[in-house]
């Protein structure tokens, strides 16, 4: 079984005293320990909603101790990584709770993008165990160095349950990804801490409870879809999990919504969100719903097409890296909305947002700073990547001894009223689809091609706000078709990574200095005929 390595990347000193924004963290528990509870309380109330089951509190937590005992018998516990590989389903919810049950924290992974990419996750992630099926496991063939659990093949061990032990705050609860511009995804290592702290947030602040019916949306494998999973289990409401195509169509996400009742989403991108009120019986289908939260993207644009008149309930625009936890920041949407700026509210709790100038000083209000998150949800670092994460992990001037800040690379400025705005990036990195992206991933995917000589990736927005890429690039491509560079690409990016176009060109302006003068590359603007598709 494989360790994270704690040397390379260090739990911060005096982690135990982050501010908790007068919240007080519980210790040892974990948000799993909050479901058990609920189970207590509610036992036959419905958990987990599917077109094929109803699993309610008591039937999950006795599959959650189930299998968290057959982890914990091949040696899962504090700081080993473990791989879940499953399709959306109840068993993918079971087997990333067990494995906090028993002590270990998980990967979760989208089965359906390229297995290469999904090897360099394992791999970068220094995972230890595999969780998944007899089908999946053949086909993904993943290099997990130690044992592989398959669900679907019966366990010849006895059932033994881990008894409740402490977990410490600052151990490993979840791995993450983002891209990463060495063509590599880097491995965000978030801690129990953060999550908890986090999930409990959200269940407060949200008015979340015993009725709210959660519609799945994000996809497993992204933290968006943590967030999906347990919060509404944490606050005793229901989860809903159906196939996410029948989510991505108007009409099928309203036939979910009329099937299982649902009234809460809380992981939607304003693209979704725009294609949800465009439809003609857009205002009746969404009537019914309490709150739809949104992040991934900039809402103003649905909001500037008038998109809030539609959703009657409450709407929250969240903001927050990867790297502190799923978000960091909330704005409660009124009714008429603010169209004129971009608005990312306040802090969550036990979370500090500081507007720096590259001295890191604080600017006054009113002034574009450079966006710095400190606080519980602020993760341990990127796995085997020490200097990356000392580049982007900083002291906290702020905080308590030992704490640190995370350098977002984005830029805001406070309003009078403490509303913070919005303002974009200060480096390459976009969103596309409610995905962060590092064109400089594509870009070295693209020079993988033997043909390809340069490539240079170029974002363009919509007139809806929407952001697709274009790819230009250079080399000896008369025989090269877009379709066979985009095969080329998904053997190891997933879909939301594909350029929309390519234009072909002779050369890569550059600039007096020799950097590439994507100004001269113009979004959009081909400098040459682009190849056949």
């Amino acid at each position: 079984m494989t360790d994270v390595d704690r040397s390379a990347v260090p739990a911060p000193a005096g982690a135990a005293r982050r501010p908790s924004g007068g919240r007080t963290t519980l210790g040892c528990r974990t948000f799993v320990d909050d479901i058990r509870d609920r189970a207590d309380r509610q036992p036959d109330a419905p958990a987990i909603v599917t077109p094929e089951t109803v699993l309610d509190y008591a039937a999950l937590v006795d599959r959650i101790d189930r299998l968290a005992g057959r982890l914990a018998a091949v040696g899962v516990g504090p700081e080993r990584v473990c791989a879940v590989a499953l399709p959306r389903g109840v068993d993918a919810v079971v087997a990333m709770a067990a494995v906090v049950r028993a002590g270990g924290a998980f990967l979760t992974l989208d089965v359906d993008q390229p297995p290469e990419r999904s090897a360099a996750m394992v791999t970068g992630a220094r995972t230890g165990l595999l969780i998944t099926d007899s089908t999946l496991a053949g086909r993904l063939d993943l290099p997990v160095p130690g044992p592989t659990v398959l669900l679907d093949r019966p366990y010849p061990g006895p059932d033994r349950r881990p008894a409740p032990r402490p977990v410490d705050p600052s151990s490993l609860a979840y791995v993450s990804h983002t891209s990463g511009s060495t063509g590599t995804p880097n491995a965000v290592l978030v801690e129990h801490r953060g999550v908890h702290d986090y999930l409990r947030f959200l269940v407060d602040d949200y008015g979340l409870d015993r009725d709210t019916v959660v519609v799945q949306v994000a996809p497993l494998g992204y933290d968006a879809s943590i967030r999906d999973i347990f919060a509404p289990l944490v606050a005793g409401g229901r989860l809903v999990l159906v196939p996410r195509a029948d989510l991505l169509r108007p009409d099928g996400f309203a036939q979910v919504v009329a099937r299982f009742g649902g009234n809460t989403v809380l992981s939607a991108t304003p693209s979704l969100l725009t294609a949800l009120v465009r439809h003609a019986d857009a205002a009746r289908r969404l009537a019914g719903f309490r709150l739809v939260v949104t992040s991934g993207e900039s809402l103003r644009p649905f909001l500037v097409a008038g998109g809030r008149s539609t959703l009657t309930g409450g709407l929250v625009n969240q903001y927050g890296p990867t790297e502190c936890t799923m978000t960091s920041t909330r704005y409660h949407v009124p009714q008429p909305a603010e169209t004129t700026r971009d608005l990312v509210g306040e802090p969550v709790d036990g979370v500090t947002v500081q507007l720096l100038d590259a001295d890191l000083r604080p600017v006054p209000d009113g002034t574009v700073g450079a966006v710095h998150i400190g606080g519980a949800g602020v993760a341990r670092g990127y796995c085997g990547r020490p200097a990356l994460t000392a580049d982007r992990f900083v002291p906290d001037p702020l905080g308590p001894p030992g704490s640190r800040m995370y350098r977002t690379g984005d830029l805001a400025r406070r309003g009078p009223d403490g509303c913070l705005e919005y303002l974009g990036r200060a480096d390459r990195q976009v969103k596309v689809r409610g995905y962060r992206v590092d064109p400089a991933e594509i870009e070295g995917a693209l020079l993988g091609h033997p043909a390809v000589t340069a490539a240079v990736i170029v974002p363009e927005t919509d007139e809806q706000g929407r952001t697709w890429l274009i790819a230009h690039v250079t080399g000896d491509l008369d025989g090269t078709t877009d379709a066979a560079l985009r095969t080329h690409l998904a053997r190891t990016l997933p879909y939301h990574m594909m350029p929309r176009r390519f234009v072909r060109t002779d050369r890569v302006p550059t600039t007096a200095s020799g950097k590439i003068d994507r100004a001269a590359l113009g979004a959009g603007r081909p400098t040459a005929p682009g190849g056949p598709a």
